[in-house]
Formats: structure tokens, C-alpha cells, sequence
């Protein structure tokens, strides 16, 4: 079966997605490029177009697209507890007949609140999937301790590996694939160089081959998000180069 490509819709830029006027304009683009689905940022959304989601899936569906949801909240907050929002976005992320929702793992500091979270998710058909962001929670130390714990406690929630955020928290991709790799169900292609004290993400046609050798130490079957920037005058033949390259690397 071929893997499955998936469009952040953050790739297209912040400025150009609130030009066309949504997300929405970007889905003939994702379903005429050849792609299997579209992630949906909650950020990128107006009030007014949360409110719109089982109308946004109706027009992922007839594009026929897979969704996925990542809101940009953690999975702990500040106290350690779970944040109270979860509920809310597991709806929301059923509105939009997503595959998953994404979260970050924020201030995880032990397994005391997973009897909740298997509460709130078994009354989900959303499963969960947790991000390496690019803070101190984002660490390979964090991440490692939750999908241990996840482990014991049989937690059915799965990782989303972003291969160069790892880069933003001082950490090598590569030992973070050896240690994770098992528990990874969605990557975030994205390759990275240094700029000033940070990084930014670029194109992988202007990238060094470490992402590519990376890729070979993750899941071959694992969806893989394009979340690197897309940008061109024609964003279809753009995207669809992508597509093709991520498809059969």
C-alpha cells in the first residue's frame, strides 16, 4: 500500500492562507497535487470558521482528503494536570471527522492523570497523538518518560515525530529515532538550517540528504506531513513535487 502524504496547511504561510481566506482555498490545491490528506491548524482559524468544522470536513470529504487536527495546546499545563481544553478539542477534531488530533506534550510530570485522559478519550473516536515542539517539554527526556509511561499503562495515545524540531531544543534527530521510533505514528518532514540564534525550516530540494537518512530510521508506513515551506506561482506543481518525492523516498 503506498504511504500516505498528508499537507500541513501552514506550509502555504500564514499571509497567503489569510489572503485566499481560509484553509478551505487550499484544499483543490492539496487534492490536485496528488495528496492523501490536509492538517488542519486551529490557529490558523477565525472564530467564525471554528464554528464552520462539520462544514470545512464536508468540503475535505468532497475533495476526498483524509483530515488530521493539531491545536497549538499542550497535553499537561503548568500544574502537571491535564488541560481542561481536551474534551473541547477532541469535539472539535470529531466536527472535522479528523483522523487525530495533535497536541504538544507540555508539563508532563507523571502518569497520575492518565486514568482521565483514558476517560476523555474512550468517550473520543479521535485518537491522540503528541508532537516533540520546539520547548523544553519538546526534549527527547520528556517525550521519552510519556511514551514509557504510555507503554505501561497501555495509553493508546502515539507520537508525531517532527524531524527538525529536535534542532530548536539542542537535540540530535537521529538519537531521538533510535529511542522513539517504536511509538511514532505520524512524521513532520520538515529539514531545518541555522539561522541567527534559532533555525528555519527550508524547502527539501535546498537541504542537506541528512533528512532523507533520517526518514530510513522511522516508521516506512507512517503518514508523513509536509510541513516545510510551499511556496511558488503555481502552489499545485509546487506541492505535487512533494508529494511525489515524499511518496516514493
Amino acid at each position: 500500500m503506498p504511504r500516505k502524504i498528508i499537507i500541513v496547511t501552514a506550509a502555504y504561510g500564514h499571509e497567503r492562507i489569510a489572503a485566499l481566506g481560509g484553509q478551505h482555498a487550499l484544499l483543490p490545491v492539496i487534492a490536485n497535487a496528488g495528496a492523501d490528506g490536509v492538517e488542519i491548524r486551529r490557529e490558523l482559524f477565525s472564530a467564525v470558521q471554528l464554528d464552520a468544522l462539520p462544514e470545512l470536513a464536508q468540503q475535505i470529504a468532497e475533495h476526498h482528503l483524509q483530515a488530521c487536527y493539531s491545536a497549538p495546546e499542550p497535553l499537561f499545563i503548568e500544574n502537571g494536570k491535564l488541560n481542561p481544553l481536551i474534551p473541547s478539542l477532541l469535539l472539535e477534531a470529531h466536527q472535522l471527522n479528523a483522523s487525530w488530533l495533535k497536541l504538544s506534550l507540555g508539563h508532563f510530570r507523571s502518569s497520575q492523570q492518565f486514568p482521565l485522559l483514558q476517560q476523555w478519550l474512550a468517550q473520543s473516536d479521535v485518537p491522540l497523538v503528541v508532537e516533540n515542539d520546539q520547548t523544553n517539554y519538546g526534549k527527547l527526556a520528556p517525550m521519552q518518560r510519556f511514551q514509557a509511561a504510555c507503554n505501561v499503562l497501555n495509553l493508546p495515545v502515539t507520537l508525531t515525530f517532527d524531524m527538525a524540531n529536535w534542532l530548536w531544543v539542542d537535540e540530535s534527530p537521529e538519537a531521538a529515532a533510535r529511542v522513539l521510533a517504536p511509538s511514532v505514528s505520524y512524521i513532520h518532514v520538515k529539514a531545518a538550517v541555522a539561522h541567527h540564534y534559532h533555525y528555519r525550516a527550508i524547502a527539501l530540494d535546498e537541504a542537506e540528504p541528512r533528512w532523507l537518512e533520517l526518514l530510513k530510521n522511522l516508521p516506512a508506513d507512517a503518514p508523513r506531513g509536509i510541513e516545510f515551506p510551499l511556496e511558488g506561482r503555481d502552489l499545485t506543481a509546487v506541492t505535487r513535487h512533494y508529494v511525489n518525492l515524499l511518496r516514493e523516498e
